[in-house]
């Protein structure tokens, strides 16, 4: 029994290996001023299901309370959300893996910084492996699609704050 386990735990360790090789990870960083201090701009966009106020997506919490361990459901149940991360004015959240797909590890970080009394920032940071990409420009244009459609967010997000 101690030598199945044995080759079983080196056919893993080595089958671990092979898989963390072709990892390519990839980091956005994007950011807008905003025209309000910080923790006005959180209370506005800063709930975890307000994705579906900056950036269009259907959105419920199907576990939790919208804090730490929650997890939400976009689009329907497509696209599954657990948070990983919660200060005062930012979360961070990750994506799970899904049996017979890809995993990505595709991770999710936004903050309202504050910059003066009257102005923050917000800021949001995408990161994820894009290995599974045919080649170069694919993954130049997958780059390109996530951050237009987070600066539009961004940009969601600035007009929501700034609004009387």
């Amino acid at each position: 029994m101690r030598r199945i386990l044995k080759s079983v735990l080196v056919i893993a360790a080595f089958a671990s290996t092979l898989t963390s090789v072709a990892q390519e990870y990839v980091t956005i960083d994007m950011e807008i001023d905003i025209n309000k201090p910080a923790a006005e701009v959180w209370e506005k966009v800063g709930d975890y299901c307000a994705i579906s106020e900056w950036l269009g997506l259907r959105c419920e919490i199907t576990s939790g309370n919208g804090g730490m361990g929650s997890v939400r459901s976009l689009l329907g149940g497509r696209i599954i959300e657990i948070m990983v991360a919660q200060t005062a004015l930012s979360y961070g959240y990750t994506q799970p893996a899904v049996e017979g797909e890809f995993y990505n590890l595709y991770h999710g970080f936004m903050e309202a910084r504050p910059v003066t009394d009257s102005t923050s920032k917000m800021l949001y940071t995408l990161t994820y492996d894009v290995s599974n990409l045919a080649d170069q420009a694919a993954k130049d244009a997958d780059i390109e699609l996530r951050r237009g459609m987070f600066t539009n967010a961004l940009g969601a997000m600035k007009a929501l704050a700034e609004a009387d």
